[in-house]
């Protein structure tokens, strides 16, 4: 019986099609197959050949069903268990209605759909199926159900523990791998103390019988929904991947609770199973615990080089249809083939996001390869400008945006695009994360360089941002192995059409062309592939009508909001050699402070800071200084890097200084006092550098020096008067002395003195000064 309903070959295959007939859909299942695995739709012959190739291949030897698609089905299962004394009893059971590629994706329980007395009748039956064949154990009889009609039809049993079974134990409180080991000691099941609780027993270690077809077990009283966390891509039809897994951020609560097959540091290589992980919720209804799944998922976080759906299953639970539970086991692949559930983000919220994603792996990258520069005793700071002023790119939606970049600070990123300019505050959270703040809004941004281009995640949202590549390549997505291509060296391909089959993570999957031409197989089948190797290339059929990428030169979307950065930050970031304005730097920085004693020590910090870095270079050579500084810092080469970043700014460091020691002539009228000592020593210090490129700092600063040591007017003018008061001044010599040359206001001064004598003298002295031969 088993062999007539089977098929061995294609030709059986398409024979039995004929028989059944297309109309409504044929199924494609290989009996040895399971979880998304062997099984295929199709609705004309054509399909049928190469779906049965697939199909032959994933599940190698086995047999093979062709069946009508049964249409508008639910998926539902009546959890069963059979011990060695004839007795079978249903735990309840689970809807597993959302599915991929016939793969379940969601399970919940208890399958509210099916009226309870439907759904007795479906435990019933599974129960006399169970009984009638002495199946000993845990196991799954699974139903098609047609909410329309109220009527189902078997599907098959499942004989082992499904990965779904915390489901069942979630709503009816049965430990199922527990009650499997009792039965396989020979404990009859209504002797199992959890059995006798879910049928309200009141001796839980009692023995007598229970008539488990006769008895119905207590009311379900709560919802669990189970959520499978698989390395796949939901952007492209929930195609498996596989690599590395950095991280799993999941913390569970007394309402949610997850397993993972992998930790941090591990990975899903090509032959694995796509699940890796599991979440269950539980809540008093449906809708409860719809919230509490929403909820884990959106704060757990997946770090690697795999794909993941979680972001996607957060859509899904928030549709209409599945809130109010109108789905079927066509529901998720339709919107998968519509493209109807996608994370939306603003393109240019995601262009500067991309941006600061590159500009911060720049700096990190920049900054990494000069230090390695040092530790390999090489003395060449060439890269050191590069990681402060660069440019990147972001190519996102078929445009090309061209970023200049500027550090203004350690932390802040300032982007121009043509008109457009955002500056951008950046911090790295422990776990590696970016929190960027710009355009007044703090967004969560992370990114991993993957061989087909950046895979972003904004916000908890990921995008994949392809390289772009010649349009005449074709190039693969998953790793994997290739099966066959599915046209001659040589023939046409048209876009859109599949051109290759591979094998990745047990399944088979056609890759399609992305251009039309004819093509040129670049490897042989069973060739082991990874993302991003060339699988073919193409002679393209009309080059002029290839896609092509546009320079952005409009305005981004995204408002200008400057970053605050405090003045004296300010004064310390330009020093330190990030790019700002030194004048207005200066002149705001002065305008903060409140007193005396703030601007000396605002001056006299930024004036030593200024003469600790280029009294390093000072007379020396650069490459000894390099050489003496990473000796020193061997273990913090930052230091090696920021002296030199610092003093190859220097143009714009003396720009500041020169603003400063200006300001030095407004400490009398804004503060009402004298420049303090300190200051003037600090300027001092400045004459002490050496080299030209001091000149012009070395000149304002002896400047202000020399007029600090000149007493002040008050006292010049007592000096003065007394000398034109006493009878042995000789008045000729004194209008001829170099002291005087600095005095002559002094002597129009003292010409209204309230001493007639003193006039007098002082306008003898002033006009042989000024009129002297």
């Amino acid at each position: 019986i088993f062999e007539k309903a089977t098929c061995r070959n294609v030709e059986e295959a398409v024979e039995a099609a004929k028989r059944v007939g297309y109309e409504n859909g044929i199924m494609i299942k290989a009996s040895e197959g399971g979880g998304g695995k062997g099984i295929r739709f199709v609705d004309n012959e054509a399909d049928l050949r190469n779906a049965y190739v697939q199909v032959t291949n994933e599940v190698v030897g086995s047999p093979i069903f062709i069946m009508q698609l049964c249409k508008n089905a639910r998926h539902i299962e009546v959890q069963i268990v059979g011990d060695q004394h004839g007795n079978a009893v249903a735990l309840n059971g689970r809807d597993c209605s959302t599915q991929r590629r016939f793969q379940k994706i969601f399970e919940e329980g208890p399958p509210a759909i099916v009226p309870k007395d439907t759904f007795h009748e479906m435990e019933l039956a599974a129960q006399r199926l169970t009984q009638s064949i002495g199946y000993q154990g845990a196991g799954t009889v699974e139903y098609l159900y047609n909410a329309d009609t109220n009527s189902y039809f078997f599907l098959e049993l499942n004989p082992r523990l499904q990965v779904e079974h915390p489901v069942t134990e979630g709503i009816t409180g049965v430990n199922l791998p527990a009650t499997q080991l009792q039965v396989a000691m020979g404990i009859p099941l209504y002797e199992i103390p959890q059995v006798r609780q879910l049928y309200d027993k009141p001796d839980t270690y009692g023995t007598e019988k229970i008539d488990f077809l006769a008895e119905r077990y207590r009311d379900i009283d709560s919802h669990v929904i189970a959520a499978r966390i698989t390395a796949e891509n939901p952007d492209e039809g929930f195609k498996p991947t596989s690599g590395s897994i950095e991280r799993i951020k999941f913390q569970s609560t007394p309402n949610v609770w997850g397993y993972f097959s992998v930790g941090a540091n591990g990975g899903i290589h090509e032959f694995a199973d796509s699940q890796f992980g599991h979440l269950f919720a539980k809540g008093p209804n449906r809708e409860q615990a719809r919230k509490a799944l929403v909820l884990a998922l959106k704060e757990m976080e997946v770090r690697g080089n795999i794909r993941n759906s979680v972001e996607y299953l957060v859509k899904l639970l928030e549709t209409e249809d599945f809130k109010n539970n109108a789905i079927d086991t066509s529901w998720l692949d339709g919107l998968i083939r519509e493209k109807a559930v996608a994370v939306e983000m603003p393109s240019h919220l995601v262009v500067v996001s991309a941006a600061i994603f590159k500009a911060f792996e720049h700096v990190k990258t920049a900054t990494e390869e000069v230090k390695e520069s040092f530790r390999k005793g090489q003395v060449s700071t060439g890269g050191i400008p590069g990681i402060n002023s660069f440019n990147t790119e972001v190519a996102y939606l078929d445009t090309k945006y061209s970023f200049h970049v500027e550090r203004i600070s350690p932390d802040v990123y300032r982007f121009a695009l043509g008109g457009n300019k955002i500056d951008v505050e950046v911090t790295q959270t422990a776990e590696g994360a970016l929190l960027a703040t710009f355009g007044g809004e703090t967004h969560r941004i992370f990114g991993m360089d993957e061989p087909l281009g950046l895979r972003l995640s904004l916000d908890g949202n990921t995008i994949l941002m392809p390289t772009i590549f010649d349009p005449s390549e074709l190039r693969t997505d998953v790793t994997g192995k290739v099966v066959r291509y599915l046209q001659d060296n040589g023939a046409p391909v048209e876009a859109g059409q599949p051109y290759v089959e591979v094998e990745a993570m047990k399944m088979i999957m056609p890759l399609k062309a992305t251009e039309s031409g004819k093509i040129s197989h670049n490897l042989s089948p069973g060739t082991v592939i990874g993302a991003g190797d060339l699988l073919a290339t193409l002679e393209l059929k009309d080059p002029s009508k290839v896609k092509k990428i546009d320079n952005f030169d409009g305005m981004l979307d995204i408002p200008e909001a400057a970053v605050d950065i405090a003045p004296t930050s300010a004064v310390t970031n330009v020093l330190s050699g990030f790019n700002l304005d030194p004048e207005a730097v200066a002149q705001k920085a002065l305008d903060a402070v409140s007193d005396a004693d703030a601007a000396a020590e605002l001056l006299i910090k930024s004036i030593n800071e200024f003469y600790r870095v280029e009294s390093l270079f000072d007379g020396q050579i650069k490459d000894d200084v390099v050489r003496t500084l990473t000796k020193g810092n061997a273990d913090n080469l930052d230091v090696v890097i920021a002296e030199n970043l610092a003093h190859q700014k220097l143009a714009m460091r003396s720009q500041l200084i020169l603003a400063m020691i200006r300001q030095v002539d407004t400490f009398k009228d804004r503060f009402g006092s004298d420049v303090p000592d300190e200051v003037i020593t600090a300027l001092d210090s400045l004459t002490q550098l050496k080299g030209k490129d001091y000149g012009e700092i070395i000149l304002a600063a002896e400047e202000k020096v020399r007029n600090a040591k000149v007493p002040s007017f008050d006292v010049r003018r007592a000096d003065l008067r007394s000398k034109l008061t006493d009878s042995d001044t000789d008045l000729v010599e004194l209008s001829r002395s170099s002291t005087l040359s600095a005095g002559v206001d002094l002597l129009t001064n003292l010409l209204d003195d309230e001493d007639e004598s003193v006039r007098a003298s002082a306008m003898e002295t002033f006009v042989r000064r000024v009129y002297r031969t």
